[in-house]
């Protein structure tokens, strides 16, 4: 059986206060992107993993794929399996590739070996597996809070507009973002200002990772000046980086971006 496991984007990311557990409550609206991966799960004799497209870093047999598959293992006799992931979603991006990956492989085991999971009880699993990975179960825009993992259902439709998404010819780990960052409380819910017309969202809606990265990494501040100059309505870097989105109100010139290795399109 082959799923594609999608990306996602922030739509604003503010870091309210640190927990007891080491976490962090923040607050953001989590927005499904069309950019894929492929996972392929077929019944073995053993288990194994292998990947293609991207590198991944680290050991194979720490990826979260297997995470997910050994913890489905703990209440399931699942039998081994041969797992093959092709690598598309850029790494260290801020999109939840590795997420998205846990969390279709979830997806994949329920239906292929009919364990009769719900939703809620496959994202009670992929809570313990990351703190955005429960969001790619019903994989619909949610405002997102507490560790990233509670979810409240939002109306938001950007079809009318065009999304550009461009990764910088730099790695950012989520452990950096996190390193410069200084929780705050928050005087308006995100989850209200979403409801504005996108044209307001450049003054209203912010990600408190920017500050910090644009000053480790200037040319992530660029491509988002860069955006803003093509005309977009509203950009922002996704997540702890290093993607910036912009939304458009007509297909934009992107000559500004030609030094840029990676430019997607789609949401």
């Amino acid at each position: 059986m082959i799923l594609f496991p999608n990306a996602k984007i922030n739509l604003g990311l503010n870091i309210t206060e640190r927990r007891p557990d080491g976490y962090h409550n923040l607050e953001t609206i989590f927005c499904p992107l069309m950019i894929r991966d492929a996972l392929e799960v077929i019944e073995s004799n053993q288990l194994s993993f292998q990947s293609s497209g991207i590198h991944i870093p680290g050991n194979d047999q720490t990826n979260l794929c297997l995470k997910a598959y050994h913890l489905l293992k703990l209440d399931f006799d699942l039998p081994p399996v041969s797992i093959h992931l092709h690598k598309h979603i850029p790494i260290g991006a801020g999109l939840g590739g590795g997420s998205a990956d846990a969390a279709f492989m979830i997806k994949l085991l329920n239906q292929q070996f009919e364990l009769g999971l719900t939703a809620e009880q496959m994202m009670n699993y992929a809570r313990q597996l990351g703190a955005d990975c429960a969001f790619f179960i019903n994989n619909k825009p949610v405002y997102a809070f507490e560790k990233g993992d509670r979810f409240e259902p939002v109306d938001l439709d950007l079809s009318k507009y065009h999304l550009v998404l461009v990764m910088p010819t730099v790695h950012v780990s989520t452990a950096e973002a996190y390193s410069g960052i200084k929780p705050k409380p928050i005087e308006v819910p995100l989850k209200e200002v979403i409801k504005l017309s996108v044209t307001e969202w450049k003054t209203l809606i912010k990600n408190d990772f920017e500050d910090h990265i644009f000053k480790v990494y200037p040319i992530i501040a660029d491509v988002k000046s860069h955006l803003y100059q093509a005309g977009a309505l509203y950009a922002s870097m996704s997540g702890s980086g290093a993607s910036v989105f912009g939304i458009f109100k007509h297909q934009p010139d992107l000559s500004v971006l030609e030094k840029v290795n990676q430019v997607f399109y789609g949401l």
